[in-house]
């Protein structure tokens, strides 16, 4: 039986790097490998979710997060996360 894998994904567009999803690349990383969910999860990214205006943008199963720091980036990975 294949497990299914939570998905992340980190908006890759010029305008939430240049907001600093560069930093926040390095933060899910290091929360994916200090929390040991690194086969659980399949973190990568993708060009542009056409939210510019509110980003830094994370998708976590699909679903948008917006205006992402390097604080509140770690509260919803913790909320995300719960439940494995």
């Amino acid at each position: 039986m294949e497990i299914t894998k939570k998905e992340v994904v980190i908006c890759l567009g010029s305008s939430c790097f240049a907001r600093g999803n560069k930093q926040l690349v390095k933060i899910v990383n290091n929360y994916l490998l200090d929390h040991n969910l690194l086969n659980e999860v399949r973190f990568h990214g993708q060009r542009c979710f056409g939210h510019c205006a509110v980003g830094p943008s994370l998708k976590l199963d699909g679903a948008i997060k917006e205006r992402l720091d390097e604080e509140s980036i770690v509260a919803i990975l913790d909320d995300f996360f719960e439940s494995l």
